[in-house]
């Protein structure tokens, strides 16, 4: 298992696209005291994203960095190293970022990138996991906390936590209720992670060792 020193490694860095309620959830774990850890920085890709705007009312440092400015993926995601590293972030928290992360990101930190994603991976990978799961006729959905490999929602899994499928849900209502449970999980995947009390073996996240 890689690790990342013990100095700073509460600092967050969180990147968003959209309005950043796992975001607020993380806010608000730390104001509890529910997590010992700092939001160093807020990274959007969209200038018009509502989460930047719940980042700078919590006073933290908030940016736009557009990827359209930058010659491809890899250049972005160099950019976005910098900004990170500048300001001594150890754990990368993705939520609801809407883009891939890149080689110079997954090697700027290994095993230190997080993602929370609506689904219990790894079924119902990417985009429309929700649908995807009414589609399929499943009983139990869910959350699941990873670790950011190079592949689609395939890294090793942190946390999970099953939501039942109703009859009569719709895709709103079944986003609704996982969504309350990924506000509730990623605070805790993050405190498991930075307490470095966890190894992998293979594919498997191991707490508590």
């Amino acid at each position: 298992m890689a690790k990342t020193a013990n100095v700073s490694r509460h600092r967050l860095g969180v990147l968003i696209s959209g309005r950043g309620s796992n975001l607020q959830a993380i806010i608000d774990a730390i104001a509890d005291r529910r997590l010992d850890a700092a939001i160093s920085i807020v990274v959007s890709n969209r200038s018009d994203a509502p989460g930047l705007a719940r980042a700078r009312d919590a006073g933290i440092e908030a940016l736009c960095l557009d990827p359209r400015a930058y010659q491809d993926r890899d250049a972005f995601d160099r950019a976005l190293v910098d900004l990170l590293r500048a300001r001594d972030v150890a754990l990368v928290c993705l939520a609801g970022f809407m883009r891939l992360a890149g080689r110079p990101l997954l090697d700027a930190f290994p095993n230190r990138i997080l993602n929370v994603h609506p689904s219990l991976l790894p079924a119902f990978p990417g985009l429309d996991a929700q649908r995807q799961a009414l589609d399929h006729g499943v009983r139990i959905s869910g959350a699941t906390v990873h670790l950011v490999t190079s592949d689609l929602d395939a890294g090793p899994i942190v946390l999970q936590t099953a939501v039942p499928v109703l009859d009569t849900d719709t895709v709103e209502t079944l986003s609704a209720r996982i969504l309350v449970e990924e506000h509730r999980l990623y605070p805790e995947a993050i405190r498991v992670v930075l307490s470095e009390e966890w190894r992998l073996e293979g594919r498997r996240f191991i707490a508590g060792s």
